[in-house]
């Protein structure tokens, strides 16, 4: 099947083999908060009624330093929109959401990323039944995209080692470069795999690129990508969550607010990590040979912007980074004037 948008449909693996790879995501997260996404279903519907909020959330995660713009077609599978009532619109939501994402790549020098995700109907109980039902959904979703024009596909917040080679087979039907991305809720898969071993049965089977997103914050998924980097030759992926998650919370899934209740997704706010934080992770990442470096659900672009910078890059946004030299009273000694600087010692 001929895709029209592409030029060279290993963009994304010349660009792996040179330097790391940054891209952002948390689309569905920062559009709710936006008001334009419905909490609890998580379907984009924001893509066919407010498409200019896509657009400009494009814009702004593009601006920032991401150099992927991924079609908004996370959660806009059969299933899904079957919930919502909406499943005449699956593939206008589709083809419109590949469309949005192409007409901000085109301004400058970013790619295009397919979406797929994990369906909810993959059941290792019922295997065949499953499979089938799964490879249906994943079909129609690319080759929409794949007429409408995308460089690579992204796999992402699979928890199956079955659903995950079930979206390599179909990707790579379309002759296309596949990122498969694990969410390691757990300890193990949902099928009982480690994780690492689930990265290296991807990669056997012919991944381009693998690795974790979302469920983990910086600090939890950091070890797992030590053990990974370790254990696979191929490109590897890493976009946590911008949430404080700990050794005994080791996903955002499980966080507790003060009166030990759970605050996912909607009291999610005080865990937030703030924007050094996840430069830090960027950084570390690219130290331990991480290839494709992004963030995911929480994900603002103050939080893109400065992880660009870690990794040495100066994005349009950087004209409007921070300089505390100019402030009224943090700044150098020619801005702070006599009579305020008494007041600085209350600030340190």
């Amino acid at each position: 099947m001929k895709n029209k948008f592409i030029k060279n449909k290993n963009g994304i693996l010349k660009r792996l083999s040179q330097n790391p790879v940054f891209g952002a995501e948390g689309y569905i997260f920062e559009l709710e908060r936006r008001g334009y996404v419905k909490a609890g279903a998580y379907v984009p519907e924001v893509v066919l009624d407010h498409p200019e909020a896509v657009t400009l959330l494009h814009e702004e995660f593009l601006r920032a330093g991401s150099e992927v713009m991924v079609a908004l077609t996370y959660y806009a599978n059969r299933e899904k929109l079957r919930v919502i009532g909406r499943e005449n619109d699956l593939e206008q939501m589709n083809r419109q959401a590949v469309r949005l994402a192409q007409k901000t790549a085109k301004t400058a020098d970013a790619l295009v990323a397919g979406n797929i995700c994990n369906t909810w109907v993959y059941d290792p109980t019922h295997k065949r039944k499953s499979e089938k039902l799964v490879r249906a959904m994943y079909e129609e979703q690319l080759r929409w995209a794949v007429e409408e024009g995308v460089d690579f596909v992204i796999a992402e917040t699979i928890e199956y080692v079955g659903e995950a080679l079930i979206a390599l087979k179909v990707i790579k039907s379309f002759n296309l470069p596949a990122m498969i991305t694990y969410t390691p809720i757990y300890e193990k898969s949902k099928d009982g795999y480690d994780w690492i071993e689930a990265c290296q049965i991807l990669e056997a089977a012919g991944v381009d690129i693998v690795g974790f997103n979302c469920g983990r914050g910086p600090k939890t998924l950091m070890p797992l990508l030590k053990k990974l980097r370790k254990r696979v030759s191929c490109y590897i992926a890493a976009q946590p969550v911008p949430y404080r998650t700990t050794h005994d919370l080791p996903s955002f899934q499980f966080l507790k607010d003060e009166k030990g209740e759970s605050v996912y997704t909607l009291g999610l706010d005080n865990f937030l990590c703030s924007r050094s934080e996840m430069a830090e992770f960027a950084a570390k990442s690219q130290e331990i040979g991480v290839n494709y470096i992004g963030i995911c659900c929480g994900a603002g672009p103050h939080h893109v912007r400065a992880m660009a910078e870690a990794l040495g890059r100066t994005t349009p946004a950087s004209q409007y980074s921070p300089d505390f030299s100019q402030h009224g009273l943090l700044g150098s000694k020619t801005i702070v004037k006599a009579h305020e600087k008494k007041f600085l010692k209350d600030w340190k």
